[in-house]
């Protein structure tokens, strides 16, 4: 699962060359060719060039942040037999009997809806550094939830599972 981790590094490098070259080369190229319709005031072609370059240049800001975290990020630190960041996570709902399959990302890859949550929300708190068998509570804005950890397979590779037993 390292790969994992430098296939994220590799994919942030990506989108970062690409955005470059779009702020560097095309923004100004759709700036310049705007300005030659007239009046800025009323020019809808230049305004959305220009709201472009501000979205652009904080995805860019955001992309470098990313990636000096990401750089010294050492796999050998991330816990290897519990849950930590990078996991996949299988879970029960003690209360509702469903499971539940999570991936803790970082904060700007989460999607809920998608089971990505990061290690700061209440969930991610909850089940951070868990064990396969244990128990966690999460307090979420639905109310308390218990979940038994039943399968958690680490950003190493590693694999423990414990069935639930109900």
């Amino acid at each position: 699962m390292s790969n994992d981790l430098e296939a994220k590094r590799q994919a942030v490098r990506d989108e970062l060359e690409k955005l470059n070259h779009e702020y560097k080369v095309e923004i100004p190229k759709r700036i310049a060719e705007a300005r030659t319709y007239g009046d800025l005031k009323e020019n809808a072609e230049y305004h959305a060039a220009r709201e472009r370059q501000g979205f652009v240049q904080a995805r860019i800001s955001q992309l470098h942040a990313q990636l000096y975290q990401l750089k010294d990020m050492n796999i050998d630190e991330i816990v290897a037999d519990r849950v930590g960041f990078g996991s996949r996570v299988s879970v029960v709902d003690l209360d509702s009997g469903d499971r539940i399959e999570f991936q803790f990302v970082a904060p700007d890859e989460v999607d809920p809806s998608a089971g990505r949550i990061s290690l700061s929300s209440p969930i991610g708190a909850a089940l951070q550094n868990k064990q396969a068998g244990e128990q966690a509570e999460a307090l979420i804005p639905a109310g308390k939830r218990r979940y038994f950890v039943e399968k958690i397979v680490t950003i190493h590779g590693n694999k423990f599972e414990v069935k639930y037993p109900g």
